[in-house]
């Protein structure tokens, strides 16, 4: 019956959504706060918890009628005329639920078979019940007897997405109530068990989430153990189960020595010591990122011997060779399917050394060879598909794709040229993306004019004064003085001046590579939209301000203005915002959770869902995007340096502290404290689409924290006492964030308030953060002039010969001056990978097994609450996109602001709000 209702899951959910769609969220959210914790795993279809207590006495295993008929009473020897209760063994049930894969290769299929052949003759799955109650006599847990998985011969050529198995298990009356299974898997090939339910005791159901890859005892001897659902703060946890949280915990730590086998479950911690690769060439070698030269956050240790000419650097692991993570941390069948097709635009460079060698310098002609990459597709562009094709043997889908017309590289048309062909050229545009782009987090309100900078004048001199002055600005002011703009909130600024200006001299020494460290001063209008007002564009020696044109010169100098801005723009958002803020920086807490945090700690099961598929995607980019001539070296202005530009970031500028929205936005100027507001804080640009949505999400995540934390931590000093926790957080920063683990900006966390804001900023990063920063990359950057990764030529001052060429044909010099064809669609292809949802995606307010991942009914119910609060923000959100009075998100040409939008299609649709930074 309990499996009917597991398969019928999803009616059981409209149910409950339903249900809740007229509850306000708050009062969905007040639930009781466990002042006596009831150690009994709870029926998620009945939703009301059980009113039973294990304190004293003995617990019945099985159901009272099945005890009623067959127990029997026996006089004790030891007791006159006393009636003495024996228990009695009976058998209860597992249901046992396995994920097939969906495509098996010939060594896979033929060791399924193998396996299937062997089950029969003993070589099984084996499971053990354990009881949350030690024996007295023995002091160890109650268990039961091994009892094996049925049927997996007869099942192993199902084609069925998951297999249900069964195993009936012996217990008896003493047993108690389950806490814990060992399994041990005697099969050649490993398993992905997502989850065990037991049924026949009095409580009901008793649900075991697996969600894990079983290895063959083969390979990893020891049992595997899982949980129940109910969770337990470690002062809590019944003596059955305190000896198994420890072991399992310590499975999880490994000893730290040895290389990592693709599946061991072992987390733990390194420096960004395999960015380059010194044995190949000592142009690929790169510095060791973690330490006092270059301080970093740390990354999951491998274990990988280190290189023949550099002892400090580990040796690499190139594609299409996976990188060590934790078995359970990889990608699963539909992502990594998703992930590989993206990829086959990626790498045609790769495959076709003749048509990189035809296409290596070219340039762009004019703004038709642009559209024509989404028209006509590359190669139909060039004109040498079917020599091409003659040549490489090229997967099935790339061949579908030609045969299809569409071109190998043709690419759908990115969002910013699809409503408005010109409008990333217009004045106001350029503006808009500052608060409602792709990098709506560097906008900082002016409160100093000209700008000052932070670097070291002992270093740089009087080279770090401004060259911008009160008569570059004066006449775009709409008739205020500077004082006046200043006094009434009106100025703002994207500044990346202090960022790029200690590498200049190194980039601009590159081959192709050109740049300037960037200040963009922008005005606030009556109307509530911003405009550029001037854009300073510095070198170490000089500098000059450019301002809005006035005749066709002045025009074609400003386009290139934007685009250096657009350059520096998207360097940081790359390097600092998306990939330090949210990936690198998350990942020290993601592995010390592992370790740390048991899988029946309350905190963990909070996490678990914005952890997903972390951790492969770190190592991915550690393969492919920021190792040495990786994609961001290839593609982005700042090329071999653009990790240590990060690392500076880390250095200078990153604090957890203000990671959290209304810190980030309270420290840029962009908003102030003010408690009437329904955030408690105050914005300074009114209809600013990034902070407006973002509020949304972040006052609903931190409600559904503050409940979730509240439950569990009634009394204050339980936060302090709990050992797991604290040991979690001290390692997030002393090992994980070691190279800022002395700084006095690190949050306590002593109280309740003060876990709900660390972990609803650590939620926030993860999901509506990510999100913002990383799926309109595809959208916005994949129409390369409005935001070029790169520049390849400085702007020409008219006392140099190349302002002649400029002044001939400034077109011409505008798009040598961008990526070439080569680095363009290079760019565009993994952009458009980055900004693609997989069809296996789980957005914020979803879960996997979603009425049965605790075992606490009443947070199950306080989950559907925030669920449904999160469709009414999304519902909010469309409202705001179709009002016309908002009109940074709704216009003639304008894009709606979706990036908050919490829920997607699968694709490029730069919208969706995932729980995890899982691309």
């Amino acid at each position: 019956m309990a499996l009917a209702k597991e398969i019928m899951g999803s009616r059981l959910i409209f149910e409950r959504s339903s249900s809740l769609a007229s509850s306000p969220f708050q009062s969905r959210l007040s639930i009781k706060k466990k002042t006596q914790r009831t150690q009994v795993s709870i029926n998620p279809f009945d939703l009301s918890p059980m009113k039973a207590a294990i304190s004293g006495g003995v617990v019945a295993a099985i159901s009272e009628d099945l005890v009623k008929t067959l127990r029997f009473k026996t006089l004790g020897r030891n007791q006159e005329n006393e009636e003495v209760e024996k228990a009695v063994q009976f058998k209860v049930r597992a249901v046992v639920t396995v994920r097939n894969k969906n495509k098996e290769d010939f060594k896979e299929t033929l060791v399924k078979h193998l396996d299937a052949f062997t089950d029969k003759i003993g070589r099984n799955v084996v499971l053990e019940l354990i009881s949350i109650q030690v024996d007295p006599k023995t002091n160890e847990p109650k268990k039961s007897k091994p009892a094996v998985l049925k049927d997996w011969s007869k099942k192993s050529n199902s084609k069925a997405e998951k297999v249900h198995y069964a195993a009936e298990f012996t217990v008896d009356s003493a047993f108690g109530l389950p806490g814990a299974i060992t399994v041990t898997n005697k099969h050649q090939k490993e398993f992905f068990l997502e989850n065990i339910t037991i049924e026949g005791f009095a409580c009901g159901p008793v649900h075991f989430p697996c969600n894990s890859w079983v290895q063959s005892q083969n390979d990893h001897p020891s049992k595997r153990i899982f949980f129940t659902n109910q969770p337990y703060l470690p002062s809590e946890t019944p003596s059955g189960l305190r000896t198994l949280r420890e072991q399992e915990l310590e499975n999880l730590r490994g000893n730290g020595k040895g290389e990592r086998k693709l599946s061991d479950r072992i987390y733990d911690f390194d420096v960004y010591n395999d960015i380059g690769n010194p044995d190949i060439s000592t142009e690929l070698a790169r510095p060791v990122f973690g330490g006092r030269e270059f301080p970093y956050p740390r990354r999951c240790r491998t274990g990988r011997r280190s290189t023949d000419t550099d002892l400090m650097s580990e040796r690499r692991v190139e594609k299409p060779l996976p990188m060590y993570v934790p078995r359970d941390e990889q990608f699963e069948e539909s992502k990594k399917n998703t992930f590989a097709a993206c990829r086959l635009k990626a790498v045609l460079h790769n495959l076709v050394p003749s048509l990189k060698a035809s296409i290596l310098a070219e340039d762009f002609a004019n703004f038709g060879e642009i559209d024509s990459l989404y028209k006509e597709g590359l190669l139909l562009k060039l004109g040498i598909q079917d020599d091409m094709f003659k040549k490489f043997p090229l997967p099935k889908i790339v061949t579908t794709l030609q045969k299809s017309s569409e071109g190998l590289l043709r690419y759908d048309t990115p969002k910013i040229v699809s409503k408005d062909k010109y409008a990333w050229l217009r004045d106001d545009e350029f503006a808009r993306q500052a608060i409602a782009g792709i990098n709506p987090v560097n906008i900082e309100r002016v409160t100093t004019y000209p700008p000052v900078s932070n670097l070291d004048r002992e270093i740089y001199g009087s080279h770090l004064d401004s060259a911008l002055t009160e008569d570059h600005i004066i006449g775009h002011l709409d008739g205020l003085s500077v004082q006046q703009a200043l006094e009434t909130n009106r100025l703002f600024m994207v500044d990346y001046h202090d960022t790029y200006l200690p590498f200049l001299d190194r980039i601009n020494a590159l081959d192709g590579r050109k740049a300037y460290a960037t200040r963009t001063i922008l005005f606030l209008t009556r109307l509530g939209t911003l405009k550029p007002v001037a854009i300073e564009l510095s070198l170490p020696k000089s500098k000059r301000v450019v301002t809005p044109p006035i005749d066709a010169t002045s025009h074609w100098t400003w386009q290139l203005a934007k685009a250096h801005v657009g350059s520096n723009d998207a360097g940081v958002h790359q390097l600092v915002n998306h990939w330090l803020r949210t990936h690198a920086c998350l990942e020290p807490f993601i592995l010390a959770a592992h370790r740390q945090l048991s899988a029946l700690h309350p905190i963990y099961k909070l996490l678990d869902p914005h952890m997903r598929y972390t951790l492969e995607i770190n190592a991915v980019a550690r393969q492919t995007l920021v190792s040495a001539d990786g994609v961001i070296e290839s593609c982005f202005t700042a090329g071999q340096y653009g990790l240590e530009i990060s690392a500076a970031a880390y250095k200078n500028q990153w604090r957890f502290d203000m990671e959290g929205l209304p810190a980030d936005l309270i420290r840029r100027g962009m908003a102030v404290p003010d408690p009437t507001q329904p955030h408690g804080l105050k914005l300074l640009v009114e209809d600013y689409p990034y902070a407006n949505d973002g509020l949304l999400l972040w006052s609903a995540i931190q409600t559904w924290v503050r409940t979730y934390v509240e439950r569990y931590y009634a009394n204050p000093n339980l936060v302090k006492t709990d050992k797991e926790l604290q040991a979690w957080y001290s390692e997030s920063i002393n090992v994980g964030h070691a190279d800022h683990r002395d700084a006095d900006w690190w949050p306590e966390l002593s109280t309740v308030d003060d876990l709900v804001s660390i972990i609803t900023t650590i939620v926030w990063l993860a999901s509506a953060q990510h999100a913002a920063l990383n799926f309109g990359q595809y959208p916005y950057g994949g129409y390369v002039p409005n935001r070029p990764p790169l520049m390849r030529q400085l702007i020409p001052d008219e006392s140099e010969p190349e302002f002649a060429s400029f002044v001939e044909d400034p077109q011409k010099y505008f798009f040598s001056s961008l990526p070439s064809l080569l680095q363009t669609t290079k760019f565009m292809a993994v952009v458009d990978t980055l900004s693609t949802h997989s069809p296996d995606e789980e957005y914020i307010g979803e879960r996997q097994q979603p009425s049965i991942w605790t075992g606490d009914a009443e947070i199950v119910d306080a989950f559907y609450g925030f669920s449904a609060e999160i469709g009414r923000i999304e519902q909010e959100i469309e409202k705001r996109n179709k009002d016309p009075s908002r009109r940074n998100r709704c216009g003639a040409g304008v894009l709606p602001y979706e990036l908050m939008a919490p829920s997607s299609e699968p694709g490029v649709t730069c919208r969706g709000v995932p729980n995890s930074v899982s691309i």
